[in-house]
């Protein structure tokens, strides 16, 4: 079925597609850098998924290194196809410290929805409220989103920290919206729009 919009879309497919998915710096000087996630990066992924915290709030994940590889993959195809973006946060050096991705692309209403994670050994050091103040600049700012959403179970007061931090204002609680390994959760949606 072919929609029909009665106004223009807020982006225009192949803003994305059209260059090579960036490198994005953090804007604090501090060494921090999100880029697109290598071969390379397999182990690291893969332990991140073993992290206690990581997989209490994370249901979908990996199991081995080739299937993270496989994800790396999709992730490749996600950014040509315009469906996501998918990032490492690094250190200068090369060093994996967490994730950050935009998903769930909305072209038509400029809208996305944003997540992460952060390994233990990078936690209580602004690693994630920095990556995401860098993926927001980016795509509030070059890319033309209008509002990036994200959000987390309300027992995840670490993630909430980091929303905040970064500028997403917390909108609500969205009752029983998602099932964690110890069952059904409500959420904390947070949001942040341009000019915020």
């Amino acid at each position: 079925m072919i929609r029909t919009l009665s106004t223009p879309p807020a982006m225009a497919p192949g803003c994305l597609a059209a260059a090579p998915q960036p490198v994005l710096p953090t804007t604090d000087g501090g060494g921090l850098l999100l880029r697109p996630w290598e071969r390379t990066d397999a182990a690291a992924f893969l332990s991140a998924y073993r992290d206690e915290e990581i997989r209490r709030w994370h249901t979908h994940r990996p199991s081995t290194e080739a299937q993270v590889r496989e994800w790396f993959d999709a992730y490749r195809q996600d950014w040509e196809r315009e469906k996501g973006c998918h990032w490492a946060v690094a250190r200068d050096s090369g060093e994996v410290l967490g994730r950050m991705a935009l998903r769930g692309l909305d072209f038509d209403d400029g809208v996305a929805n944003v997540a992460y994670w952060v390994l233990p050994a990078a936690r209580g050091a602004g690693v994630a409220s920095r990556a995401l103040a860098a993926v927001s600049a980016w795509a509030l700012g070059d890319i033309g989103f209008h509002r990036l959403e994200l959000d987390h179970s309300t027992r995840n007061h670490a993630s909430c920290r980091v929303a905040t931090k970064a500028g997403y204002r917390l909108e609500g609680t969205k009752r029983n919206a998602a099932v964690h390994d110890d069952g059904r959760h409500d959420m904390h949606l947070h949001a942040r729009i341009r000019g915020d």
